[in-house]
């Protein structure tokens, strides 16, 4: 029953984004641009920290995998949102929104675990500076890599086999530009409360405690920074810290902005630009916060830049 029900819905209808016929062009030019950027910019940090045996550091290899996250995580959802935008195409088959939604998961929670990863190697090295090396060691570093991938994965199938297990007959209309699961189960004509249970439950895994770790991380480092007597160390631990924060803030900002405001049941408008916010501009800027904002990143690239030109 639970398959045949599955398969009265063979495609959903995306109604994309809120904006008038006459402006598709302009906002297709503009969204575009942010996503080649997205890409060519996290490119240039992966690029960067591979060449440059200085970025060989936990920190850094935290940012690699962070930076290709973030290129992965804004692919899922651009590209079919702008072949839609330019083809007026709305469709997505059944098969494509169910793999759009796992994969929208699962790199939505690695982002979290990785920065909740980056605030810890930055609590070591500046609250415990002498036990960096031992604690910090290259094994906890991938350890920690291999485990956010492991319950982002975790995660994202069990959230995803919750979803095919729901019945869609009738309307497969989906105000967003994406497979959003929220809009999914708004469409669902099956029980949620067992997926939204789980969203809950999941919600405080890998979102909540992620974050209150990040905040007992900058607590303990704002602690030890007022501590430094020296303006040198502490511009140095501002510095080395403010790319990071600026990147918890906007990543976390833009989710609570989206769940704990939620917007009315007959709007929509605001779910999809805080949407837009999280998967195209957070990745976006994220080259140009950890480029512009961090010194090592800067003489790392002017670096490469100058053997480039002499040779």
């Amino acid at each position: 029953m639970g398959r045949e029900n599955q398969s009265s819905v063979s495609e959903f209808l995306l109604l994309g984004l809120p904006i008038r016929p006459e402006q598709q062009g302009v906002f297709f030019a503009l969204f575009l641009g942010m996503y080649l950027i997205t890409v060519l910019g996290n490119l240039l940090i992966l690029l960067v920290i591979s060449l440059d045996p200085h970025l060989h550091t936990p920190m850094y290899f935290f940012l690699s995998h962070l930076a290709f996250t973030d290129i992965t995580f804004s692919s899922v959802t651009t590209p079919k949102m702008l072949m839609n935008m330019q083809t007026q195409s709305q469709s997505i088959s059944y098969a494509g929104c169910i793999s759009q939604v796992y994969f929208f998961l699962m790199l939505g929670c690695l982002d979290s675990f990785l920065l909740t990863s980056m605030a810890y190697d930055r609590y070591v090295a500046i609250c415990h500076p002498l036990h960096y090396i031992t604690v910090m060691s290259q094994s906890l570093c991938f350890l920690l890599v291999i485990v956010s991938w492991v319950l982002s994965s975790a995660s994202a199938i069990l959230h995803t086999l919750l979803l095919a297990r729901l019945s869609f007959c009738g309307d497969n209309l989906l105000s967003h530009f994406f497979c959003d699961l929220a809009t999914l189960l708004k469409l669902s004509t099956s029980d949620t409360t067992v997926n939204e249970l789980f969203i809950l439950t999941v919600g405080v895994v890998v979102i909540t405690l992620p974050f209150a770790c990040i905040l007992a991380s900058y607590g303990c480092i704002g602690a030890t920074i007022l501590r430094v007597p020296s303006t040198k160390g502490l511009y140095k631990a501002l510095s080395t810290c403010g790319s990071h924060l600026s990147v918890v803030a906007l990543y976390y900002g833009t989710i609570i902005g989206l769940y704990f405001f939620p917007s009315s049941n007959n709007s929509n408008d605001k779910d999809v630009i805080v949407a837009i916010l999280y998967t195209l501009i957070t990745p976006m800027l994220n080259p140009f916060i950890y480029s512009l904002r961090n010194q090592d990143m800067k003489g790392a690239l002017g670096n490469i830049l100058s053997r480039g030109t002499f040779s």
